[in-house]
């Protein structure tokens, strides 16, 4: 039996495999881990619920399964389906050597989806299967997530039930563009990752681009702050602010300036009304990037 994850540990790791969880994420994600449930990371966009499965699959060094979900997500896209033009071929090559046909639901023809390969780790924590945007799928799909997470098994009819030696690490994630059934709620880890704390954002951005100064990487996290104070369509994320911060790197900016302000906020805001909301609050979010320089 695996031991269980230390929480100060997991977030040491993650930290070294370039994602800055604070103790909630890693408490929720080591519990899930030792406990070999499943975690639902909920929250905006671009907060770093899909990033966090790929640290967890880093730091356990195990192979990262993406289902991508949508709406008419169906088991064939999901789990599994046939190869059936390989299943023809087969057919006629029998035929036409007077053969017996082969067993079409043999493996060589079967296709294995994310949730039927994420069955087959060969060690403890070797899969990492991140159903992303949970919120997308549609109740049908959702219904059958609730049975696959309570067995880690599939059943298909031509082959029987196939049931996972090792479970897999799952992680699902959700934009919340929908409420999801209590069942499914039941069957996970729970944890939202809101907006980082200024301190934290600054930390994410001189983890990922070391190469920008600590000042300029204190403004952009100041100034992202101050966007997700007004009412946007859509604030920034973290992969805005990285963005963000790059592009005023670009175009050779120390600090948050007033010259730099509008020209780059095509990379942090992506709608037009936002832009201008920000346009018109240029100095007020200027000054609050900068703090007291700019006062």
């Amino acid at each position: 039996m695996p031991q269980p994850v230390d929480v100060d540990d997991l977030r040491r790791r993650l930290f070294e495999a370039a994602y800055v969880a604070d103790g909630g994420l890693a408490t929720a994600l080591a519990c899930a881990v030792s406990l070999k449930r499943a975690v639902l990371l909920e929250g905006d966009a671009g907060v770093g619920k899909t990033d966090a499965a790929r640290a967890l699959a880093s730091v356990f060094g195990a192979t990262l399964l993406r289902l991508q979900c949508y709406e008419g997500l169906d088991l064939a896209a999901a789990a599994y389906d046939w190869n059936y033009g390989k299943q023809l071929l087969a057919i006629r090559a029998a035929e036409a050597s007077h053969e017996r046909t082969p067993d079409l639901y043999a493996d060589d023809f079967l296709i294995r989806r994310p949730l039927l390969a994420a069955l087959g780790a060969t060690r403890e924590r070797g899969i990492v299967l991140l159903i992303d945007e949970i919120d997308r799928a549609d109740d049908e799909f959702e219904a059958f997530l609730l049975e696959f997470l309570a067995d880690f098994a599939i059943s298909i009819p031509e082959r029987g039930t196939i049931a996972a030696a090792h479970p897999p690490i799952v992680v699902l994630t959700s934009n919340r563009t929908r409420d999801l059934h209590d069942a499914l709620k039941r069957r996970c880890f729970y944890h939202w990752i809101g907006h980082p704390p200024v301190e934290r954002e600054i930390a994410i951005l001189r983890l990922h681009l070391p190469d920008v100064t600590p000042a300029l990487a204190g403004d952009v996290a100041r100034a992202a702050a101050a966007l997700r104070e007004r009412e946007l369509r859509k604030a920034p994320g973290i992969a805005e602010s990285l963005d963000w911060a790059q592009t005023l790197q670009l175009l050779g900016a120390e600090r948050l300036e007033a010259e730099v302000f509008e020209p780059s906020l095509g990379s942090v805001l992506k709608y037009p009304e936002d832009i201008e909301s920000a346009r018109a609050a240029a100095a007020a979010i200027i000054a609050a990037a900068r703090g007291d320089d700019a006062a």
